[in-house]
């Protein structure tokens, strides 16, 4: 009787217990799903906040939210065929047709040999003069045929220049006009049709970084002129190099660039990614390492050159648009010797205009002017590239020598009054 009560009492209890164990499950799986709502909703919520309002389908996407895939019309040949497509690649393609390569002939004296001379019924020596021909690179601008290269690569001297574009196609050209100071000259084609040409770009905006292409036909080494290409980036600008008084022409402003630029590239283009023409290839830096490329190439910016084509196209020659009212001579042992002069470097006054800015900024005959601006003048030459500096209208501080004295003066340039 006892065992069977005390079997009862157990029974009862195991009931019991399950009992509260299964609420107790109950309610942990539903306090779990209140949980998982709330984080649902909440997620929801920030979906559906970051999610634009517009009710429009997404590309790629059917209604149960799955994305689908995008079908490419490319084959795979057309996809690789786009990928190479870039903006060098374009810019090469827009320039190259209107790149062209110069030949140009000329006489020089070499050597003497002995020639009888009747007048003096003798043997004399003579000069002997041959042809010799360089190449170089220029660029077409108009579409009547006016081809811009190098003053060292194409000049008046030149009995005979030929210009040959990429199709293959050759023609005689003339020099229209040279300035040996900015190493520029302007060709006019011989023929009656249209060229191709190349637009300019602005050289004041150019960043350094950004990249450039130098075009043109390194050593002359294919006949064929089709114009060879390398890139690089812009490394700096506004380059200028120290003149030599033994050195006509000044580089002042010149973009920098590591795109190789060898012998027979001078006078081609350096271009930006847009395809402008952002300056002409001049020459390079070696440092005395070798006669090649080492990365250090100099161009004439853009803007300076068609400032100087404009003048060579109307006139042949470049001039100042104003006049300082003063003649010089450049400072030389043999003047020193024969005035008793100081000896410096500097341009001698030894005219005065009455009537010009010179004359009214008080500068006299005897004047040794040392500064223009902040530069120290170091030739006639370099003077020269100074004045193109300015402008009329414009004040120009001049620092002069009189009379073992230093003195500053301001020039108001203006035209040339006429007397």
């Amino acid at each position: 009787m006892v065992k069977q009560s005390v079997l009862s009492v157990a029974v009862v209890l195991s009931v019991v217990v399950a009992g509260c164990l299964d609420k107790q499950r109950q309610s942990q799986s539903s306090s779990n799903s209140q949980v998982t709502e709330a984080l649902g909703a909440s997620i929801s919520t920030i979906i559906g906040d970051s999610m634009p309002a517009s009710d429009s389908s997404v590309p790629g996407q059917d209604e149960s939210g799955y994305r689908q895939s995008v079908e490419n019309t490319q084959n795979p040949d057309e996809q690789i065929n786009t990928s190479r497509q870039t903006a060098i690649t374009r810019a090469v393609k827009k320039v190259s047709p209107a790149v062209v390569s110069i030949t140009v002939t000329e006489m020089v004296q070499g050597g003497r040999r002995l020639e009888f001379s009747e007048y003096y019924n003798r043997f004399v020596p003579v000069p002997i003069e041959r042809e010799v021909s360089s190449m170089g690179s220029g660029f077409i601008i108009s579409s009547d045929g006016l081809v811009v290269t190098n003053q060292h690569v194409a000049n008046r001297q030149a009995k005979r220049v030929v210009v040959s574009l990429p199709d293959g196609s050759q023609y005689e050209a003339e020099v229209l006009g040279e300035d040996e100071l900015a190493d520029l000259s302007l060709l006019q084609i011989n023929a009656d049709k249209t060229f191709p040409s190349i637009e300019f770009g602005n050289s004041d905006s150019v960043l350094v970084g950004e990249w450039s292409l130098a075009v043109g036909n390194p050593f002359g080494l294919f006949e064929s002129a089709k114009p060879s290409v390398t890139v690089g980036v812009v490394s700096a600008v506004n380059r200028d190099f120290r003149p030599n008084p033994n050195e006509p022409r000044v580089y002042m402003d010149m973009i920098q660039t590591d795109a190789a630029i060898n012998r027979g590239n001078s006078g081609g283009p350096l271009v930006d990614s847009e395809g402008k023409v952002i300056g002409v290839n001049t020459f390079i830096f070696t440092g005395g390492t070798s006669g090649g490329n080492v990365g250090l190439g100099f161009a004439i910016p853009s803007n300076r050159v068609q400032k100087i084509i404009k003048q060579l196209s109307t006139k042949g020659e470049v001039t100042l648009p104003y006049d300082p009212g003063f003649n010089t001579v450049e400072m030389t042992r043999q003047l020193v010797l024969k005035y008793n002069l100081p000896a410096m470097r500097g341009l001698l006054v030894n005219e005065v205009n009455k009537d010009g800015p010179a004359f009214e900024a008080g500068i006299v005959p005897g004047d040794i002017i040392l500064k223009i601006g902040k530069e120290r003048i170091q030739s006639k030459m370099h003077a020269q590239a100074l004045f193109r500096e300015y402008q009329e209208g414009d004040s120009m501080r001049v620092e002069l020598f009189r009379k073992g004295n230093r003195y500053e003066t301001k020039m108001y340039l203006r035209k040339k009054v006429k007397e």
